[in-house]
């Protein structure tokens, strides 16, 4: 794990409120680190609501093939996240262990398997060996507590540099109720359809096909508008658990995603994921500059995606970024080999609000100092104008640094 703290780490990190319905604990189990947490209990009372959404690797984890499957049950009573070890690539034995896994923690817990849901991160091939949890989550059922966001986030971290959480309030019915998401993730990072680890808690009474919609809507301008470094994981799993216990205080009973109660939950739950989503790539691998890329004026929103995207994986835009060079020429590549509609000519370019190109070639009014100056700070924004019609969308990203390859090259060491 990267020992530094990044230096665009939140400088504020929000004090978590208790959400009724969810009690959590964290342990040493001793999968991969030593001396560090590893493993997280997160124990919900009965009827809690569960949702979620995965990647999309076609070589996905075993933990992600076990959720997929309980999650047409709607009800969650524990989850439990191991880091270190992503027991993906992992064949019969994989398979074996995340059972094993959720017949421990059901134990434990006093519930059925199939309302246990399972999240692993780490190196992927290496068989898990889930005996490591017997006994170990037992104790976390016993001492499991409302509160401790912050060290639940830290037990999932990998290479993370900081554990990510973030929480709203807002008034549903008669009731307030909370939102509270703990997310990890700092390579291999780009989602699709889904995030890296992601767990949202909430005491609204959502019911879960409600959940899901919102779920599936809220991830695609925030956690799927981030990469780090365009490598789609085999865990990304994101979900999401309404315990429904602010019904007891006056909050609405909610079945239908398209209820018009719902829109300042939904304004407060989506400010959540982009909070989380913008942490990870703060935390990129070894970056130093947090990177936004609007790109307008594309045929449509999805065409705008697809170029931002290809702007935000290019290794070279990346790179000239870690060294400070507004290198609009790569941007330019990048904005051609994307395969969508762009016009050479009416192409305008900006980097912190100064333009450098504007019609297809250099601004009249580029300076050089001005822009070099500009380059320097933490946060880059790279606009691109494509002057073809009213499509428009953004995405977060870093820069790519030595730091990177180095975390990288001795990942398994």
């Amino acid at each position: 794990m990267s020992s530094p703290v990044s230096p665009l780490a939140p400088k504020h990190v929000p004090d978590m409120p208790v959400i009724a319905g969810v009690r959590l604990a964290t342990a040493e189990a001793g999968i991969r680190y030593k001396n560090r947490t590893d493993v997280l209990l997160a124990v919900m009372d009965k009827g809690t609501a569960v949702a979620g959404v995965f990647t999309r690797s076609k070589c996905p984890s075993a933990p992600v093939e076990w959720c997929r499957a309980k999650l047409k049950g709607g009800k969650a009573r524990a989850l439990v996240v191991n880091s270190g070890n992503a027991n993906a690539f992992t064949g019969k034995t994989g398979r074996s262990s995340t059972a094993l896994t959720a017949k421990i923690a059901a134990k434990a817990v006093g519930c059925s398997e199939s309302e246990i849901f399972l999240a692993s991160t780490g190196v992927i091939g290496e068989p898990l060996d889930a005996t490591k949890f017997d006994g170990v989550l037992g104790r976390l059922a016993e001492t499991a507590e409302p509160g401790d966001y912050l060290a639940a986030a830290k037990a999932i971290m990998t290479t993370d540099t900081f554990p990510k959480v973030a929480t709203a309030t807002v008034k549903f019915g008669k009731a307030k109720v909370t939102i509270n998401g703990m997310a990890k993730g700092a390579g291999m990072i780009a989602p699709d359809m889904a995030t890296m680890l992601s767990f949202i808690f909430t005491d609204a009474p959502i019911a879960p096909a409600a959940l899901q919609a919102l779920l599936k809507s809220g991830v695609e301008d925030t956690f799927n508008a981030v990469t780090i470094d365009g490598d789609t994981s085999t865990s990304d799993t994101l979900l999401a658990f309404a315990t429904g216990a602010a019904a007891e205080h006056g909050a609405p009973k909610i079945s239908r995603a398209s209820d018009p109660r719902l829109k300042a939950f939904v304004k407060a739950f989506n400010q959540v994921l982009a909070n989380l989503a913008e942490q990870v790539a703060r935390d990129g691998e070894g970056a130093r500059k947090l990177v936004e890329i609007t790109v307008e004026g594309a045929k449509t929103k999805a065409s705008a995606r697809k170029i931002a995207m290809s702007i935000a994986n290019s290794p070279l835009v990346k790179t000239a970024i870690a060294g400070e060079d507004a290198n609009w020429g790569r941007v330019v590549m990048a904005v051609g080999k994307a395969g969508e509609p762009a016009d050479r000519d009416k192409l305008s370019i900006s980097f912190n609000g100064i333009r450098v190109a504007k019609s297809g070639a250099r601004d009249p009014d580029y300076d050089e100092a001005q822009v070099s100056e500009a380059m320097k700070a933490p946060e880059i924004a790279i606009k691109v104008s494509l002057g073809l019609g009213k499509g428009r969308d953004r995405v977060m990203t870093c820069d790519l640094t030595k730091e990177y390859v180095a975390i990288n090259g001795d990942y398994r060491s």
